[in-house]
């Protein structure tokens, strides 16, 4: 074994350093870290047995909002030799390998493509491929692309293959003689399903991971859900909270047999009866209650069990879930939870189909415009078309995946008032990371020392690194946090935002004689600042917007937008975005 580790589903902004503060926080050395573009990086430990180590410690691990995938690198591990082939399944039984492989990105080299038997959850009417590549590399990063990609009206499944044995392995219909279909490898994080949260005791943990993993894994094997124990998170809290993904079937399993284990542990510890703790998003709590609690009072005559939402005064900004507390048998608790499962995943599909049109932020997908929705802002500070449409959701559940470009990160700066750095900060770090938590993005806030001598005194510069939909959210609660800190005139902030475009382009943003910068500021409600055309030397020029936040953002996503549908032309530069408060 080798000294290679593979570090998957990565988040928005994490770079070298992040991954080496990461490790050494874990007890590891590294000597090289390699990212690649995809979100995955490799890894240079000490040797084999760190690798092992940070696999087994890392993997599943929280990191900045995401749930990384670690283990062994090709180069680590004699077991994965031969794991460069991965199965696409769920593909519509009239698609062919050519339509397969055009979905392969670009530069991969492919070597085989054949059909295969698919998994055992298949769905009637489907088949599966197995795409075979140059290195497991290739294999890697078609996963992380892939998986939940919509494909003919159908969201492809595409898992790592291991193969034993030096035959074929297609002994049975399934393939279950020579395939080996890995829960929780590259990419499965980007499950498109509805998933299933529940909270556990914390000294339940232990029981439900199983020594060495085994339990869990066990469930995993045999439910073909894939489980993530949020174990690092909230540390020293009563309950940790468990993600369940896959389809509804597979959750409900993987769900009761988590109850099995529970029960065994309290039966062998004397700690009684245990309770299911389900974990929806308040904007969904109304519907499995119903009018004046019919719903949930069906549910439990249904089910003959006892159910219990907890109070609204229990949600903040950060945690917009409530718990749905079930009592009952096991049997009886699974049923109820597959019936409450199945309103939520309806009531959440039906609120995408609702959603608020996206003309006044183009390229900002509306899951990031709802997750900060009511979240603090008067409600008249918000565009009506947003605001009085949609529930906001907390980025708890996946939108619909679609094949669609890699979405472009931005740098902005932005500027705060330095007796406001405390309070972005919060004690001990605690608010800072929860932005970066809820919005993906990688903030950082300058030292004083280190802004100067150019800068603003009164001002910090804040560093913020992602896509739109990262900084959408990651502005929106520092200029949030500032408006609860007194900065603000009345209810409403104003911001001036600096968008870097490229010099060819200011003709097209100005228009004739005025007209698109006018209409502009007409529909934004913001003030557009651009030089006079070609009074600029340099390939690129400022634009300078002055609003409120939804004035600020739609300006600047209409501008990027305008910019990018060009022929030929490209889209502002993703850094140096420059905002900061208005005087």
């Amino acid at each position: 074994m080798g000294s290679k580790l593979y570090m998957g589903n990565l988040p928005t902004g994490a770079d070298e350093k992040a991954i080496r503060d990461l490790l050494e926080e874990n007890n590891f050395t590294c000597s090289s870290v390699l990212i690649k573009r995809g979100g995955y990086a490799f890894v240079e430990l000490n040797d084999a047995n760190a690798v092992k180590q940070a696999a087994d410690k890392l993997n599943g691990y929280n990191f900045l909002g995401s749930v990384l995938v670690v283990e062994p690198s090709i180069a680590s591990a004699s077991v994965r030799r031969e794991r460069k082939s991965v199965v696409v399944s769920n593909v519509p039984n009239h698609c062919r390998a050519e339509g397969i492989e055009r979905l392969i990105p670009q530069g991969v080299n492919i070597l085989r493509i054949e059909r295969t038997d698919p998994p055992s959850d298949f769905r009637e009417g489907t088949i599966a491929f197995e795409v075979t590549f140059e290195s497991q590399d290739e294999a890697q990063e078609a996963v992380q692309k892939l998986n939940g990609v919509e494909f003919e009206g159908n969201n492809l499944k595409v898992e790592m293959m291991e193969r034993r044995g030096s035959g074929r392995g297609r002994g049975g219909r399934n393939g279950q003689q020579g395939l080996s279909y890995l829960q929780g490898g590259p990419g499965t994080s980007k499950q498109p399903d509805f998933p299933l949260r529940i909270l556990v005791l914390s000294d339940m943990v232990g029981a439900i991971i199983g020594r060495q993993g085994g339990t869990i894994r066990q469930i995993t094997q045999q439910t073909r859900a894939r489980v993530d124990v949020h174990r690092k998170e909230n540390i020293g809290s009563l309950e940790k909270a468990i993600t369940i993904y896959g389809n509804p079937e597979n959750c409900t399993n993987a769900c009761k047999k988590i109850l099995e284990v529970m029960q065994q542990e309290a039966e062998s510890t004397g700690k009684g009866e245990i309770t299911l703790k389900m974990l929806a998003h308040n904007n969904l709590i109304g519907r499995i209650i119903g009018k004046g609690g019919a719903t949930i009072k069906k549910i439990m005559q249904d089910t003959d069990t006892k159910i219990t939402v907890s109070s609204i005064n229990d949600i903040s900004s950060y945690n917009l879930e409530r718990i749905i507390s079930i009592k009952g048998t096991i049997e009886n608790m699974s049923k109820a939870e597959a019936i409450i499962s199945e309103k939520l995943r309806q009531s959440y599909e039906s609120d995408l189909q609702s959603m608020a049109p996206q003309s006044m932020f183009p390229g900002l997908h509306p899951i990031a415009m709802m997750s900060t929705a009511g979240m603090g802002f008067p409600r008249g500070a918000a565009p009506p078309s947003l605001m009085g449409s949609v529930p906001p959701y907390s980025g708890l559940y996946p939108p619909p995946i679609t094949m669609t470009p890699q979405p472009l990160e931005e740098t902005t700066y932005l500027y705060i008032p330095n007796i406001a750095v405390g309070a972005i900060i919060g004690t001990k770090g605690s608010h800072i990371r929860n932005i970066i938590r809820f919005s993906g993005a990688s903030v950082k806030i300058a030292t004083s020392e280190g802004q100067g001598a150019a800068s603003h005194q009164e001002e910090r510069k804040v560093t913020i690194f992602g896509t739109a939909e990262s900084q959408w959210k990651a502005q929106y609660l520092i200029f949030e946090k500032m408006r609860e800190e007194g900065f603000a005139q009345g209810d409403e902030v104003r911001l001036t935002v600096e968008i870097l475009v490229p010099a060819t382009q200011v003709g097209r943003i100005i228009g004739k004689g005025g007209q698109n910068v006018r209409e502009l500021q007409r529909a934004t409600s913001s003030i557009i600042k651009l030089p006079e055309q070609g009074a600029s030397s340099g390939d690129e020029v400022t634009v300078h917007i002055i609003g409120t936040f939804y004035a600020v953002q739609s300006a600047q996503r209409r501008i990027r937008a305008m910019v990018s549908q060009v022929p030929g032309g490209r889209p502002p530069r993703g850094g140096p975005l420059r905002e900061k408060r208005d005087q």
